[in-house]
């Protein structure tokens, strides 16, 4: 049997991943500065990078990716931050990634797979694949 969590904690924990998903870098970082972890995860395994990333927040996956998280972090569902920023078709995001040596071939479905899957051509470029 486990305990409930703490209240005030899921409520920080939820405060910190809206940050993340809405962009809002300085707060966020602010946060992480002061001890939160970089790779911090959701009940379905979504990192802070990933939901930046996926909400198109090219600046906050950066300063991100510079305070220590992983580019490639799976989710539970075998998705990368590369891979959903590829679904979402968010070019900025996909350069910061590959800036920090995001592999587009991690995951299921990969950077690499979702791209061929929806057509985008120039985002096959970008992961060098012709």
């Amino acid at each position: 049997m486990t305990e409930a969590p703490d209240p005030e904690v899921v409520e920080l924990a939820t405060k910190i991943f809206d940050l993340a998903r809405g962009g809002r870098t300085d707060e966020l970082v602010a946060y992480v500065d002061a001890g939160v972890p970089a790779n911090l995860t959701n009940d379905r395994g979504d990192s802070l990078v990933m939901l930046a990333a996926y909400h198109g927040h090219a600046g906050t996956v950066r300063a991100l990716l510079e305070r220590g998280a992983d580019a490639d972090r799976i989710n539970d569902r075998g998705q990368t931050p590369l891979a959903g920023a590829a679904f979402k078709g968010e070019t900025e995001v996909i350069k910061a990634l590959l800036e920090r040596g995001a592999d587009p071939s991690a995951g299921t479905p990969s950077a690499v797979d979702t791209a061929r899957m929806f057509g985008r051509a120039e985002l096959l470029d970008l992961f060098g694949e012709h």
